[in-house]
């Protein structure tokens, strides 16, 4: 196990790298830049003077290792646009705000999306399966902006039961985590669902209800244990894409969390803020990838990581 774990960290660092080269190389090829937009309140001389303040006035490859330096020591530099704030500063306001949406969407949407589709395989073809299936379809098709807009209209306009707009206590959390939770709890109950199917004709399952186990312990201990597999590998990627935030919620519900930031940032040519959201996202992925095929080997002790 040590020698798996010391293999992946030194292939996700690799990657890190990879990733945080590609990118900056590709925002310094596009034309324009952070202090490009000449107007009132930037004039030629002093966007030049910003230029050679921040080093952009010197070669792309000087650039990339001083960059690359930075982060080392765990610096992602000055925001270009947010003046007197670092990328690191934003990173730590508004990352763990779009972290904490996230983690509650994606708890609420396992819990939901595990019990829907696992009463949907054991009601197989009966009523209960084709309502999960009509649910699952609907949460999958529609956009998560309908749902949240639909959502403001009926519980906060129409009954005023939740607020609108804001994250300034549990009561703000409802309407967003359930926006952004429908489309996971489709795909995991849709998952879950097939996998449980797959699970339950086989051999060793027939065998357990042949040594008198109660059905309970069949589902819940041997059943849903090894049908969890495909669901933890979607459930990788979802996580690390959630937890970075999702721009369309938390500008619909005026969420302060890094979605928003990161598109305003490609926007507006503030490189360091999107290098530092890149490689932020990437280490989460490349994380939670590794804690995904950890757990395989924890679920099916017949798996052998190598």
């Amino acid at each position: 196990m040590l020698r798996y774990l010391f293999r992946r960290i030194g292939a996700n660092l690799v990657t890190l790298w990879a990733i945080l080269t590609i990118t900056f190389f590709m925002l310094h090829a596009v034309p324009g830049g952070p202090f490009s937009v000449v107007s009132e309140d930037l004039s030629p001389e002093a966007a030049e003077v910003l230029r050679t303040r921040y080093g952009l006035d010197r070669p792309v490859v000087v650039q990339y290792f001083r960059y690359l330096g930075g982060v080392l020591r765990f610096d992602f530099g000055p925001s270009f646009v947010y003046r007197g704030r670092t990328v690191n500063d934003l990173i730590g306001r508004a990352w763990p705000i779009s972290a904490q949406l996230g983690g509650m969407a994606i708890l609420f949407a396992s819990a939901v999306g595990l019990a829907l589709g696992v009463i949907a395989a054991l009601n197989h073809n009966r009523w209960p399966d084709k309502v999960c299936l009509v649910l699952a379809i609907l949460g999958i098709t529609i956009p998560n902006f309908v749902i949240a807009t639909t959502m403001i209209y009926l519980f906060a306009v129409t009954i005023d039961l939740f607020p609108a707009v804001g994250w300034r206590g549990p009561q703000f959390y409802v309407l967003p985590v359930l926006a952004l939770s429908g489309g996971m709890i489709a795909f995991i109950s849709r998952i879950t669902r097939s996998s449980m199917l797959d699970v339950i004709r086989r051999d060793f399952i027939r065998t357990a209800r042949s040594k008198g186990l109660t059905e309970g312990r069949i589902r819940c201990v041997h059943a849903l244990k090894n049908a969890l597999i495909p669901v933890l590998t979607y459930a990788g990627p979802m996580i690390a894409t959630v937890l970075m935030g999702s721009f369309v919620i938390e500008t619909i519900f005026a969420v302060p969390g890094i979605g928003s930031e990161m598109v305003l940032a490609i926007s507006n040519r503030d490189y360091t803020v999107v290098l530092g959201l890149t490689v932020l996202y990437a280490f989460i992925l490349v994380s939670i990838n590794m804690i995904v095929d950890i757990s395989y080997a924890v679920i099916d002790p017949r798996i052998r990581l190598k």
